[in-house]
């Protein structure tokens, strides 16, 4: 056997894929989120391992593999949440259906293009302002957030200011959570939001504190309403801009969510 080339056989072209279905699917669970740099840091890991153990460089071989055995418990821990969502997919009829969908243009639009209606959201942050009625809104990017979608009460509405307003007002059933917006529409309300660990401003409410750790977690952009100052601040990224104007607000969403002139 020539030792420049690789023998190839045709189970090793259905590892191959297959491995590269499973990681994909991954990639669909994770995108968005911080535990997706992680999952890229890994497989990188893994695969300079492999190149080190081609080369025959044993030290360095053995010291990458023991890291990555101790690892894989690190990696069941840190991944948790992700690992039972991607299981509880797995278990549905519906799963590989949508994934066949979905490799069939493996061109990998990994961002999908979809119109942004951002107008009723800024009205309706103006309004709620003046009146001083507190809102959460967290407008999904790659991740859209289905785990913490199932924790409020679906609605799947076109987004609408009166519709914002309605859901937010003090004696609504749904004011204190905070709304999903997702591919344009409004999928959920009253949803439960992770509470950031850092410390942040004493006049910062729990709003304020959901919107940052929501934002530490995924892609997403959250936009709060305090409902003592009446004040509008959003969160991108785990960081927190205070006390900004609607004007700036639209500013700021036409930038992160590029949008061009078609999609208003």
């Amino acid at each position: 056997m020539n030792p420049l080339f690789i023998d190839i056989r045709f189970l090793d072209l259905i590892d191959i894929f297959f491995v590269a279905v499973l990681l994909y699917a991954l990639f669909r669970v994770l995108r968005g989120t911080v535990a997706i740099n992680i999952l890229f840091g890994i497989v990188s890991l893994f695969l300079i391992w492999k190149l080190v153990d081609a080369l025959q460089m044993e030290l360095l071989s053995q010291i990458l593999g023991a890291f990555i055995s101790v690892g894989l418990v690190a990696l069941i821990i840190i991944f948790q949440p992700e690992i039972r969502q991607f299981l509880l997919a797995l278990g549905t009829t519906s799963f590989f259906t949508k994934l066949g969908e979905k490799l069939k243009f493996l061109s990998l639009t990994l961002r999908e293009k979809y119109e942004h209606d951002i107008d009723p959201i800024i009205v309706a942050c103006q309004h709620m302002s003046e009146s001083k009625t507190g809102a959460l809104i967290v407008i999904t990017r790659q991740n859209e957030l289905s785990q913490y979608v199932d924790t409020g009460s679906p609605i799947d509405s076109t987004i609408s200011s009166h519709v914002i307003e309605n859901i937010f007002f003090k004696n609504s059933p749904l004011h204190d959570g905070a709304m999903i917006i997702t591919k344009n529409r409004i999928k959920a309300a009253g949803c439960i939001m992770p509470v950031t660990k850092k410390q942040i401003s004493a006049k910062s409410g729990l709003r304020h504190r959901a919107a940052i750790g929501i934002s530490e977690v995924s892609d997403c952009i959250a936009i709060i309403v305090s409902e003592e100052t009446g004040k509008i601040s959003y969160s991108i990224k785990g960081e927190m801009k205070f006390r900004v104007s609607p004007q700036r607000l639209q500013s700021v969403l036409i930038e992160e969510l590029g949008i061009t002139g078609d999609d208003k």
